[in-house]
């Protein structure tokens, strides 16, 4: 489990493909001495460390991981965000999130907003429903608030210190993020799913009304 609070960048250093699976060899001094088997979020993907050295440790990305997340994209030199799994009594500084990559987000547009930036980017229509506005969503790592948000898009605002200390001040329209929507609402979605189906409301298109008439 994640905050979404990167914690620095980090650097690739090597790729190693195997078929249609990848190991990523990836440099960071800042997180300390990484232990065997710690789970560690690159870009918002909850990889497992190994062979932990001096200020850097591996990682193996499967056929599934790849087919979900952007990590197939990476070259060595690329800034990675990077945070370590939340240990429990932690403080949660952003919202709950699991490294389990729902889909690729792109960038469409970056509009200055005083000193800050509003990205705006598109994702698979399937998704719509898992993000609300002023909901919680993580975009290749970062815990962000949405703005706004229609059945495949939406906008966040981006201060300075974001762009400066993740991989977001490099990003410009066209690229791909990791995009994890709210797992709290997920899982609400999920289970309201048999109650939507008996009242002939598919799930995506849960109303407030409905709820209201089933006691939530």
């Amino acid at each position: 489990m994640f905050t979404g609070l990167v914690q620095g960048m980090g650097r690739v250093e090597a790729v190693s493909a195997r078929g249609r699976e990848i190991r990523l060899t990836v440099r960071a001094e800042f997180l300390g001495a990484v232990v065997q088997g710690e789970s560690i979020a690159v870009n918002g993907a909850c990889l497992t460390a190994e062979a932990p050295a001096s200020g850097r440790f591996s990682a193996y990305a499967s056929a599934e991981t790849l087919s979900k997340t952007s990590l197939g994209g990476l070259k060595p030199g690329a800034a990675v965000n990077l945070e370590r799994a939340l240990a429990l009594g932690d403080r949660l500084g952003g919202h709950l999130v699991s490294g389990h990559v729902d889909c690729l987000a792109e960038v469409v547009s970056v509009t200055p907003a005083g000193e800050s930036k509003t990205f705006r980017l598109r994702f698979p229509r399937e998704f719509g429903s898992q993000v609300v506005p002023k909901g919680s969503v993580a975009l290749d790592g970062v815990s962000l608030t949405v703005n706004e948000c229609g059945e495949d898009f939406l906008s966040v605002n981006i201060i300075p210190a974001t762009q400066r200390e993740t991989t977001i001040g490099q990003w410009t329209p066209g690229r791909a993020v990791n995009m994890e929507t709210d797992l709290i609402g997920k899982y609400v979605l999920r289970m309201l799913g048999p109650w939507a189906e008996k009242a002939g409301i598919a799930a995506p298109g849960l109303s407030a009304e409905f709820l209201r008439r089933n006691g939530f």
